[in-house]
């Protein structure tokens, strides 16, 4: 595992188009997943993966972000990892992963690593959040928690960053423009060659 910190793109940035399989979610039909098929308003995009210590830890609140949030927002989650060496990351861990932590949101499956590379993610998780055009709003950690760090003064597993973000945005006013940049294992990325 090398810890990796995310790009931080640019705030303002257009939502990457794409066109991914759906291995997991509500409609998981194998059919490709577009994002043209996005509605007008919020839309989440993670970058995640099946074996990341780093998701691990987050699965609970993400499954709390989407029953708090899941009518006023759209997710997406995306997994870019090679399963050239991570073979955990493709559609099967994905799928368990999925369905152990009852996520209903679209989960789908970069293997060309084409759209890990569109949004520059850099590590997993990797979180963008984009307002109702579509413009970059977040991007940036879920909350101060780590894994692995217990205690009293540990940071809470709660996605304050997020949620504040979130709330933000979906009360029609500014999100903060001090960020902090999302922490976790890099993005696998095809051996070369």
């Amino acid at each position: 595992m090398v810890l990796t910190a995310s790009a931080m793109l640019p705030l303002g940035t257009p939502l990457p188009a794409f066109t991914l399989p759906q291995v997991a979610g509500d409609a998981s039909n194998q059919e490709p997943w577009s994002s043209t098929a996005l509605t007008p308003g919020p839309v989440l995009v993670l970058f995640l993966c099946a074996h990341c210590p780093f998701v691990k830890h987050i699965e609970p609140e993400l499954t709390r972000l989407e029953h708090d949030y899941g009518e006023r927002l759209q997710i997406v989650a995306i997994s870019s990892n090679s399963t050239v060496t991570h073979p955990q990351d493709g559609p099967e861990g994905l799928r368990a992963q999925a369905e152990r932590c009852g996520w209903r949101f679209p989960y789908l499956f970069d293997a060309s690593q084409a759209v890990a590379h569109a949004f520059q993610a850099a590590c997993t998780p990797d979180l963008f959040l984009f307002d109702a055009r579509h413009r970059l709003a977040y991007r940036g950690q879920l909350d101060g928690s780590r894994p692995g760090t217990g205690g009293p003064q540990a940071p809470p597993l709660d996605g304050r960053d997020l949620r504040a973000a979130l709330d933000a945005l979906l009360a029609g006013q500014a999100v903060n423009p001090e960020q902090t940049a999302s922490i976790g294992c890099n993005i696998k990325w095809h051996p070369a060659g």
